[in-house]
């Protein structure tokens, strides 16, 4: 039996790995999510599959991105919350904001188990589906996400059972813009938040002096492979200097045991009645 026990981060009122469950990790995948508050896992999905996938999210990403340019549509997130804009002037895809009910296809590749099997093996209890996004990061203006903690606007409880599932919609890596960690910040609390770019409503970012740049770490991942991280992990990602895209689809999970200050579990899709799979 491999020793998930000695690793599981339940504590008293929390459950330890069952002797007989089946992984779908190996211990070091486990023991890193744990320990440093992020891991990723490639091959989860496969390349042609993944690309059918991104194909309809620049369809998707460009209808809302006309929409979002008309004035009658415009939100109090600004439109840079939906577009990204070159110097130049030109404009592209920033994200799509809940993929999950915009086109059938996104549900069965998220719901996919998987990708759910390796959250229940990580989080350690049955994971539901809450919402999801797509980030686009277009190339050489997809622009930067700073710093922040996915906590800080769930507000969910316990946040062991939090997590996001990245999934790489393209290869990933430090030119076009992959996603870094501050390794066991997920130990530490939720730390303030507060908007630097008044531009950038959106963007909420924890005190500079507060981050620990010494413990950052890369996540480069190839298409199809799997960054998770835990909810309380500091994370950033940088502008897309590179040729290439960097489209990366965020899933959010959590127990149905999870408690929220805010809407975040009652409005999550797994509550809905038309969520697949619900009688």
């Amino acid at each position: 039996m491999r020793d998930y026990a000695r690793w599981c981060p339940y504590e008293e009122g929390h459950r330890n790995f069952p002797e007989e469950m089946q992984m779908h990790i190996n211990q070091d995948d486990y023991n890193h999510y744990w320990e440093k508050g992020w891991v990723a896992i490639e091959g989860v999905y496969n390349p042609d599959e993944v690309e059918r996938i991104a194909q309809i999210a620049i369809e998707v990403s460009d209808r809302d991105m006309t929409r979002s340019m008309d004035p009658d549509a415009a939100t109090d997130k600004g439109v840079g919350y939906a577009v990204d804009r070159a110097e130049d002037g030109t404009i592209a895809p920033r994200k799509i904001e809940g993929p999950f009910l915009k086109a059938p296809a996104f549900q069965s590749f998220v719901l996919d188990p998987r990708l759910s099997l390796i959250i229940k093996d990580l989080i350690g209890v049955e994971p539901a589906l809450v919402t999801d996004q797509i980030f686009m990061k277009p190339p050489h203006f997809g622009s930067a996400k700073p710093y922040h903690q996915d906590n800080y606007y769930f507000k969910c409880d316990p946040a062991d059972h939090v997590i996001t599932a990245w999934i790489a919609m393209d290869d990933v890596d430090e030119s076009n813009g992959c996603l870094r960690y501050i390794e066991g910040s997920h130990k530490g609390p939720v730390l303030p938040h507060e908007t630097p770019d008044p531009d950038e409503p959106y963007n909420l970012v924890p005190p500079p002096e507060l981050i620990n740049l010494s413990k950052e770490a890369l996540a480069e991942v190839k298409k199809g492979g799997v960054v998770f991280h835990h909810c309380k992990t500091l994370h950033t990602s940088h502008r897309n200097e590179s040729d290439r895209w960097r489209r990366g689809y965020a899933t959010h999970w959590a127990s149905a045991q999870t408690t929220c200050e805010i809407d975040t579990i009652k409005n999550g899709y797994f509550q809905r009645d038309d969520f697949p799979g619900t009688n």
